[in-house]
């Protein structure tokens, strides 16, 4: 036996410990699955654009399944939100609280709505069960609701400021009535509704049952445990780390409606086995909806933190409480009511990737050079040819992924701030929206992080028009490719490319409700990852394989690495200039 935590925790052996820690994660992985399973929409069931968890009665998150990497710890405000706005004494059983509150309430924007399940056990408010799910439509001035040239949030969509769906176990209709008769898909958002409602309780059910088992006091310490093991194992991380301080600056391009670029920085102290982010001196929000605000920023450096840390300890609040966030109010990254947060992920995913910047030479085992970072997300809205009903195509694109110090970037992979989502099958995208795609694959033609290891490459997604349709997109790092590392060059832009039907080709990185007539085609292209090191000392067996593999051309290997290649059998024939001997290089 061993005792757990402090004061007046009782005692449970270690073995119970781990069995309940596992448990939560798994309650986490099964509402997770539930909600797929459920939901409507493609953006959550093939995209799996959302995330479940559990938080306990202070708002700290215990468990969190996979998902977006981008709504960690978003949760935690959501559950903070209900009980100060309820309090413990205003909430019941069958209880089931809305929010999407960007500025207070865990919000990211308008359409990553949160659903809060408070669980009871003995009549005592014990946990909640939460989870944030983008649903297809919450109305606003756009289909789709996201959009790029919002210029204030009330254009966006339905602002839920934590209130109640279910009251006791009793919808609440006039909510419920509000919601349908503003959102332009009603039977798919109240489906991805009453899914999401029905996975949280499932874990409210599942929690119970653990109760059960071992007792709400043995659950609640190996609640605490876990808590202190997370807060444990991310300090003795950190204390790995050089102390001392590591700055990065960079750019967001635009805001979608003509400003920008607008600067970023941040200042990343290391002292012992504690952390601080500083990011005075960013920019302040703008009129364009690329704002985030404070659970997003938190969202960015917690997703940082634990790459640097202990990726493989599951989440929860012990895990950052080593860590501080410094930022002023009012900046691009803590925006504030009614600043347009639309496109948040613009910023968001650059908190991430500036501490990524910062950070990647102090740690070139966790951290690559830059990626493609933009959820380059996409609204394509048109009327199905077949049935002329209003269709929503919404779902974001993979890129390529920056080169690490060992070996070549990945390609094909979502950005950060998405973790585990995909792109939409094309077979659903075909049969659901009546659209033809043409062609899905790497980009090989577009520039890339040249390097001792190169940058993984971006994707090209074409999208022919079978009927007149729109669309709107924003693809960031438009202007400011990805970054590459000691010697090797940067990766490629994002960027959506609509070819008409009089041979013109428009580019855009942002564009809202764009026209696309029948057989016209919208190109989606997503940029390549930054390369590592200097690219003279690539193995010239791997400049063939590149070029054998269709990555490079013939002409790239000869202009970046010196390898010249004969075109009829893909074999070396000699160098054009010097290079460098290492790490097995010949030339």
């Amino acid at each position: 036996m061993t005792a757990v935590g402090v004061n007046d925790r009782p005692t449970v052996d270690p073995f119970t410990v781990e069995v309940i820690k596992d448990a939560l994660v798994a309650i986490s992985d099964e509402m997770f699955i539930a909600f797929g399973r459920t939901a409507m929409s493609t953006v959550i069931y093939e995209v799996l654009d959302y995330a479940c968890g559990l938080i306990d009665t202070e708002g700290r998150i215990i468990t969190q399944g996979n998902g977006v990497t981008g709504f960690l710890g978003t949760l935690t405000f959501a559950a903070r939100q209900t009980l100060e706005k309820f309090g413990r004494a205003n909430l019941r059983e069958g209880d089931v609280l809305i929010v999407n509150d960007p500025y207070y309430g865990g919000g990211t924007h308008l359409s990553d709505v949160s659903l809060v399940v408070p669980i009871f056990y003995d009549d005592e408010l014990v946990a909640f069960a939460a989870s944030k799910g983008h649903w297809t439509e919450v109305g606003g001035k756009d289909p789709g609701s996201w959009t790029t040239d919002a210029v204030e949030v009330f254009q966006e969509g339905l602002q839920f400021p934590c209130v109640k769906l279910f009251d006791g176990g009793e919808p609440n209709q006039a909510v419920i009535d509000m919601i349908e008769a503003n959102v332009r898909l009603p039977t798919l958002t109240l489906g991805d509704m009453y899914a999401q409602a029905g996975a949280m309780r499932l874990g409210q059910r599942r929690f119970v049952e653990m109760c059960d088992k071992y007792g709400w006091p043995t659950v609640h310490a190996a609640i605490e445990d876990a808590l202190d093991y997370g807060e444990r194992m991310t300090r003795l991380e950190l204390a790995k780390l050089p102390d001392g301080v590591y700055e990065a600056e960079d750019f967001v391009d635009d805001d979608g409606i003509g400003n920008g670029p607008f600067p970023i920085k941040v200042e990343i102290t290391i002292e012992g086995d504690e952390i601080t982010f500083d990011f005075t001196g960013t920019h302040p929000q703008v009129p364009g909806p690329v704002n985030c605000t404070t659970t997003s920023l938190h969202s960015g450096v917690r997703t940082i933190v634990k790459a640097i840390t202990s990726p493989e300890i599951p989440v929860n609040e012990g895990c950052f409480r080593p860590v501080k966030i410094v930022c002023p109010p009012r900046t691009i990254f803590t925006a504030e009511r009614p600043a347009p947060v639309s496109t948040y992920w613009e910023t968001m995913d650059q908190v991430t990737d500036l501490a990524w910047k910062a950070l990647a030479p102090v740690v070139p085992d966790r951290l690559p050079a830059g990626h493609f970072l933009s959820v380059c997300g996409v609204v394509v809205a048109g009327n199905h040819p077949d049935t002329g009903e209003l269709f929503l195509l919404v779902e974001p694109q993979a890129g390529g992924w920056g080169a690490a110090v060992d070996r070549d970037g990945e390609q094909g992979l979502m950005c950060v701030g998405d973790g585990e989502t995909y792109v939409i099958p094309i077979e659903v995208a075909e049969a659901r929206y009546g659209i033809t795609v043409l062609q899905f694959g790497f980009d090989t033609e577009a520039p890339y992080g040249a390097g001792q290891f190169r940058g993984g490459r971006g994707c090209i997604r074409d999208y022919r028009a079978e009927t007149d349709l729109t669309i709107t997109a924003t693809f960031g790092r438009h202007k400011f490719p990805p970054w590459g590392i000691d010697g090797g060059s940067g990766g490629s832009p994002n960027e959506l490319r609509i070819l008409r039907e009089d041979g013109t080709v428009e580019v855009y990185g942002k564009c809202a409700r764009v026209p696309l007539k029948k057989g016209e085609i919208a190109r989606l292209v997503t940029g390549s990852g930054g390369g590592w090191g200097d690219p003279l000392h690539r193995p010239v067996e791997k400049v063939l394989d590149d070029v054998r593999d269709g990555y490079i051309s013939i002409e790239t290997a000869d202009r970046d690495y010196r390898v010249v290649v004969d075109p009829k059998t893909l074999t070396v024939i000699g160098s054009s200039g010097k290079r460098r001997e290492r790490s097995g290089a010949t030339g």
